[in-house]
């Protein structure tokens, strides 16, 4: 049995307490840190600790901290990226659901060490639950000291919000989610400047993951070398929260060291295939990653093993298919989804996914033809070219259809039908 960090006053049927998780140690780190540390200590331990984003792109936390400059202006902000739209991905419902103090601490203590003065948490408009939670135990928080003025009879202060996403996937994405914030259309932005030095209404801004968050009261009070200590790889450091879904017996989020095997995540904890199924593919970090096909079946679930063979851990949902699913419906159901969400801001994207979903839906429906494969491969490298790296996600599950799978999208275009149904 691995180690419980971010999970461990989870309840079967209700959220853990302010008082419970000050019994397992919660909010000792943030009376720690605002009694004998500076904001720089608490940054480099961060670091030092190498503690990767979990929202999906893997940014160093401690490095996005310090890039906020020592003379920058004020007021500065802390956001929290609880969009979570990721399709597969459920994570940080999960987190907000079981222990919501343990985020609110995090967001605290990154504040102090960014020296923000105002917090917000934006979170998507399906979690009505979620926001009333966080709402409800910010307020208890700051009813014990533990937010508002003056925190713990500090010199810190900080106020956080529950901001409720108009909703759209596109908001995950940091500089349209700091447009959204401001009342404007949420399209991404190209940096420079970034939004640490240019965010939310032109003052220094820091928006991170809700397990980021989680993640960083317990490296504050433990120190780096035991996060560090917590992966079964080099690479690696901490624990993940990954949702397995799909064509598994036993569906759900598990905490678990980084860099646990992918087999083992399977067949031990996901209970194994259901009615004697066989692994075909998995996506291993939500909708906008690449088919990981057999051969991968045993690789080290960590950002740098994942990386090596072409692939990204992304916000590790886990999307396990079976010998009898269809990846060429499964991608066209993928497709649909991306090219419904495209802010349309820029021509690769908004022009490139209907394209390419009407290629996919021909061959999928016995209408395709062999000159559609090398189109369709010509057409995810001009997504490439796109504004943000929404469009490169979303064509992730064409490009490796078609590198892995290529017999399968052959078979659909010879039988002149899908060979599954």
């Amino acid at each position: 049995m691995y180690p419980q960090v971010l999970l461990q006053n989870r309840k079967p049927d209700r959220i853990a307490t302010l008082a419970e998780y000050r019994q397992s140690g919660g909010y000792r780190a943030l009376a720690d840190t605002l009694r004998d540390n500076s904001y720089n200590d608490v940054r480099q331990t961060i670091m030092d600790a190498g503690l990767l984003g979990r929202g999906g792109a893997a940014f160093p936390a401690g490095m996005k901290l310090m890039s906020v400059a020592e003379d920058a202006p004020f007021p500065r902000y802390i956001v929290c990226n609880a969009d979570e739209m990721e399709p597969g991905t459920f994570k940080d419902r999960v987190l907000i659901h079981a222990d919501p103090h343990q985020i609110i601490e995090g967001i605290i203590i990154a504040g102090y060490a960014t020296l923000a003065e105002k917090g917000i948490v934006f979170i998507r408009p399906e979690y009505e639950n979620g926001a009333g939670i966080l709402e409800r135990e910010i307020a208890l928080a700051k009813n014990e000291g533990l937010l508002g003025q003056n925190i713990l009879g500090s010199d810190y202060s900080l106020d956080i919000i529950v901001h409720r996403s108009a909703g759209r996937y596109i908001c995950g994405e940091v500089t349209a989610q700091l447009n959204a914030l401001m009342g404007k259309r949420p399209n991404p932005q190209q940096p420079p400047p970034y939004p640490t030095a240019k965010g939310l209404w032109g003052k220094p801004t820091v928006v991170s993951n809700v397990e980021t968050f989680a993640c960083i009261p317990h490296i504050i009070r433990n120190g780096e070398k035991w996060f560090k200590d917590l992966a079964l790889t080099e690479t690696g450091a901490g624990t993940k929260i990954f949702c397995i879904s799909g064509r598994v017996n036993r569906p759900g989020s598990y905490e678990l060291p980084m860099g646990v095997r992918l087999s083992e995540i399977i067949e031990e904890h996901a209970g194994g295939m259901r009615d004697g199924a066989q692994f075909k593919a998995c996506l291993p970090g939500g909708a906008s990653t690449c088919f990981l096909p057999r051969e991968h079946y045993d690789v080290e679930m960590d950002f740098q093993s994942l990386r090596n063979i072409g692939n990204r851990l992304g916000t590790g949902a886990i999307m396990v298919f079976d010998h009898k699913t269809c990846l060429v419906g499964a991608t066209v159901n993928l497709i649909e989804f991306f090219t419904r969400e495209s802010c349309g801001w820029c021509t690769p994207c908004r022009e490139g996914l209907p394209y390419i979903l009407d290629l996919l839906k021909r061959i999928e429906r016995g209408d395709g033809k062999e000159a559609y494969i090398s189109t369709l491969e010509r057409m995810c490298k001009h997504l490439w070219n796109a504004y943000c790296a929404f469009a490169p996600g979303a064509v992730s599950p064409v490009e490796s259809l078609l590198k892995y799978f290529g017999d399968e999208v052959r078979e659909h275009i010879s039988l002149k039908k899908c060979p599954f149904k």
